[in-house]
Parts: C-alpha cells; structure tokens; sequence
C-alpha cells in the first residue's frame, strides 16, 4: 500500500463563503450561543438566515449575546413546536433552502421534518453525518450515524452509506473511501456489524451503493492507519486512509465522534441528510466553530444539488 495520497479539502469553510450564501430557517434560536452562531455564519456568507420562534424570546437572545436583530428576517411562532412547523413550511412555500436547528430538542425538529404528509422525506432514509476535521489527519473525516438511526437494519444502512458518500463527494472528495467499522477485521455470525459490513461491500460492488470505495468489517485503528493496516496484513485501498467511518449503531457512532472531539482535539460539523433540504443539527455544547463548519457544510452539500445535472 503506497502512503502517499492527494490532499484533500480541508478548507470547508472558506470555500463555501465564495458559494451563494443558503437562505435558512433558523428553528427557535432562543439562547445566546445559537443566535451568536447564525450571525457568525451570515457575516461569514455562509447563510442569509429567517429567525423563527417567539419574539420576544430571540430579543432576549439578542440582548445577551449584544447583538443587533437589524436586518434580520424574523417570523413569529410562539413555541419551539410551533417553530419547527412554520419552518418546515418555509421550505414547503420554497422561502428557505435549509433549516437549521437553535434551541429547541433534537426530536422536536425532526418529528416535524419526517411527518409522512407535511414534512421533508425523500425517498431515501434520513441520516446524520459528522463531518471531523482532526488534528494529525490529512482530510476531513466522515463519521455516520452517531444522531438519528438508533440501531439500524442493513437496508438503512444501504442509505446511510449512500448518504454520506454523497456528502463527501459534495465537499470535493471524488471518490470517498468507506471504512464499515466493526470491533475485528473478519466475518463472524457473533457480530451483526461484520455481516452488513460484508453485504454492504458485496452491494457496493453490485452497483447498490455508489460514488465509493467500500471495505469492511475494518477495525477503526485499520481504517485510519496505514500501519495498523499492514501490521495485519489488510491489503484494501480503504484500509489506512478511509475519508468516511461507518460506526454499526447510534451509540457507537455518536462516542466516536465525541472522542475525537475532546480527546483528539476535532473540529466537528454536523448535518442530517436524506430530507429535501440540508438540516444543520447543533448539539447544544457544540462550540460557535462547529457550528459554523455544520453551516458551510450544509453549504456545499446545498450548492451541489443545485448544480447536479437533471
């Protein structure tokens, strides 16, 4: 296996200010931090954001975090509930291109976003993406589903995959390499997460995923280690330079993702995919950098579909 490898675009956030600016429904963004946040991403160009939530609520927000509402769209809901479905209906009346979660519950968003008859699903399932750019490492890093899909099946994870390959090609990288994580490198019928990571290579290569390169059941140390790869003898294109992490459930992916945060020091945007328009998912300790890299995230993945051929 050759170590050396192109680098790829670390540069997420500048390059998305040079893209239009995504007209965003900002869901309840009734704290400090959260308006502090959309502010930082529209003078950034990242976003041209709608307010969405009790007036005097964002006032108050306002007034915390000594920032000025001039100029700012803000449409009145009296409720975080409220708000979520006025802001779906933005993208329904094609007023906003993304929403964008402030101080509400995860679930109050998303309750809205996946109703059968008013909200955004697609055909295809709705999943979480972290996008982590960590120090030491040359790319930005994909980490799917530490957010939505709790424990899921192998047809979810067909999406999953297809969802984050997406997004990693909207952010430059042509063609992302997909580690599918287990806690061992060989096929057991004693771990589920080897035998989807198996079909899910076998899928791969029968057209059923495409945009990547597939490899799995990979340990994480042989999909992030070029070393840790040979010491055992994995020879794969994937193994030692994967750009996207395929964690097995929720509780695996989200650790993950909250290790390399605080112990490795990662730079971590989140976004939910496979509904009409990007949803950039904040948790409420995320810092004002990640969420500004969650904004031109959503940014780029926005911009792409735009562009896409019909």
């Amino acid at each position: 296996m050759s170590e050396s490898t192109p680098p790829l675009p670390l540069d997420i956030v500048a390059r998305a200010a040079a893209l239009p600016p995504l007209v965003t429904a900002v869901v309840h963004p009734c704290d400090a931090l959260s308006l502090t946040a959309v502010v930082a991403a529209r003078d950034r160009g990242l976003i041209d954001p709608i307010l969405v939530g009790p007036l005097h609520k964002i006032e108050a927000a306002a007034a915390e975090a000594g920032l000025s509402l001039a100029g700012l769209r803000i449409e009145v809901a009296p409720h975080s509930h409220a708000a979520a479905a006025l802001s779906v209906e933005l993208v329904h009346r094609a007023e906003a291109e993304a929403l964008m979660k402030g101080s509400l519950h995860t679930d109050e968003l998303m309750t809205e976003v996946v109703k059968r008859d008013t909200g955004l699903r697609t055909a295809r399932r709705i999943s979480h993406v972290f996008v982590m750019l960590v120090p030491g490492y040359d790319r930005p890093l994909l980490v799917t589903d530490g957010a939505v899909n709790i424990d899921p099946t192998l047809e979810e994870k067909v999406d999953i995959v297809q969802n984050a390959i997406d997004l990693a090609r909207a952010l430059g990288i042509t063609t992302p390499k997909v580690a599918i994580l287990s806690a061992v490198e060989t096929v057991t019928s004693k771990l589920r997460s080897t035998i989807d990571a198996a079909a899910l290579c076998k899928m791969a290569d029968r057209g059923q995923i495409q945009g990547g390169v597939l490899d799995g059941p990979l340990a994480f140390d042989n999909a992030v280690s070029i070393a840790a790869a040979r010491t055992k003898g994995i020879d794969s294109p994937v193994a030692g330079r994967a750009d996207i992490l395929v964690a097995p459930d929720l509780e695996s992916g989200n650790i993950l993702a909250k290790q390399l945060e605080y112990f490795a020091g990662a730079e971590a945007g989140g976004v939910v995919l496979g509904a009409r328009v990007p949803i950039i998912l904040s948790s409420r300790a995320d810092s004002l950098a990640s969420r500004v890299l969650s904004c031109a995230v959503a940014v780029h993945l926005a911009h792409t579909r735009a562009t896409a051929s019909p």
